[in-house]
């Protein structure tokens, strides 16, 4: 018999507003028994059902809905039904037609609450960080293969929030052979190597395809600084839309090494604009500005400050500095492209950060352009949270 989560009296409105998360603190009582993973009804202080959840006593997000109709069984056939719609979804977007990294499935906004399934090529790999998709990992697969064809699926839920669901890191093929050499991608006529098994999230980071493309539309002749330039995405695209010349700077001498293998890829690259060099970000810029060194485009895709709300203000100051001295380091009329992958930093925070950076370097700054992630990682109207990725392009006088 499936356990009933009851709400506190008032809890109950974020579920109707088809918010998939149920915090521990709207719990009133857990009337039977489930087990982690577990579909349980939630339901409110006068038990009319509200949705089906999966069940997480370890999390303080104590249930993740699955469905808000309180009929529709939760089993293997749900799970292969819902994957196979997120990949229908994207088949019918023609921006995404014939991309070789794509994400097939974006957790709540998607239907799917802790799952994550990338695709390289035939390859797919999959991240689950919930206990309702370790549960139901079979039948996700399963879904997956069907619906793609594809050759493999690899796992990399080795990301630190399963830890708080209570779940130890996974890691391992879990269909089909492994490749016989490295997985490579075109992107927008880029090629790139991706490191399922090590790389930042499951390789590669899909979000920032389209931001990829418009930064090689505005690159033509400019001096283009990357930071936080991780395997070069953004810096071999400079180079692909005719840059003169790319100083990449990441701290990571292996992401370095990566990046450089890279557009060793493509050899229609000119290499002799590209240098790598490795450093921390903060510190090189204020030495470049001490150098006298000035840029045209510069883009700042700095990692997580902010996983969480809890650490928005120590992030803010942050992002503040950084950004500051991006505006220090841009030629008359260049333009900065600078973003934020933080939860915990909400739109209308960011701007106001990129707002008081540009103010307190002296510059006029307008905004061009409002970025966020590709389309492939929809955000789900009800759950503001999944919009992650936000960006702005700035220009200065």
């Amino acid at each position: 018999m499936t356990a009933t989560l009851i709400l506190h009296p008032g809890k109950e409105r974020s579920v109707l507003r088809r918010h998939p998360w149920v915090f521990d603190t709207s719990v009133a009582r857990l009337d039977g028994h489930a087990r982690p993973g577990d579909t349980v009804l939630v339901a409110d202080a006068h038990g009319k059902p509200l949705a089906k959840a999966a069940y997480s006593p370890k999390s303080k997000i104590r249930a993740r809905v699955w469905s808000f109709e309180v009929d529709t069984p939760i089993d293997h056939a749900f799970f292969k039904r819902r994957v196979a719609q997120a990949v229908r979804r994207r088949a019918a977007l023609p921006e995404l037609s014939g991309q070789q990294g794509l994400r097939l499935i974006h957790a709540e906004s998607d239907g799917l609450p802790g799952v994550i399934a990338d695709q390289y090529g035939d390859t797919v790999v999959v991240q689950l960080t919930s206990a309702g998709a370790e549960k139901w990992r079979a039948a996700i697969v399963a879904g997956l293969v069907k619906a793609t064809g594809c050759a493999r699926v690899y796992e990399r839920s080795d990301s630190e929030v399963r830890g708080l669901e209570g779940l130890e890191p996974a890691t391992g093929w879990l269909f089909g052979e492994p490749p016989a050499g490295e997985i490579v991608i075109a992107e927008h006529g880029v090629k790139m190597a991706v490191d399922v098994f090590a790389g930042h999230k499951t390789g590669f980071y899909l979000d920032q395809r389209e931001n990829r493309r418009l930064l090689a539309e505005l690159s033509k002749g400019k001096r283009v600084l990357n930071c936080f330039c991780y395997t070069g995405g953004f810096s071999l695209q400079a180079l692909a839309g005719g840059a003169a010349s790319v100083l990449s700077i990441d701290s990571s001498q292996p992401a370095l090494e990566r990046a450089a293998a890279n557009l060793a890829l493509n050899p229609v690259l000119d290499a002799a604009k590209a240098e790598w060099r490795c450093a921390n970000v903060f510190d090189e810029l204020r030495k470049l500005k001490a150098a006298g060194e000035a840029f045209d485009l510069i883009v700042l895709d700095p990692p997580k400050f902010a996983p969480s709300s809890a650490h928005a203000e120590r992030a803010a100051r942050a992002y503040k500095d950084i950004n500051l001295l991006g505006f220090r380091l841009l030629a008359p009329g260049g333009l900065l492209m600078s973003y934020s992958c933080s939860g915990g930093i909400g739109v209308e925070l960011f701007q106001k950060i990129v707002a008081g950076a540009a103010a307190d370097s002296g510059r006029t700054a307008r905004i061009v352009k409002r970025l966020q992630g590709a389309a492939d990682h929809p955000v789900d109207l009800a759950f503001p949270e999944g919009e992650y990725l936000k960006g702005l392009l700035v220009q200065v006088e």
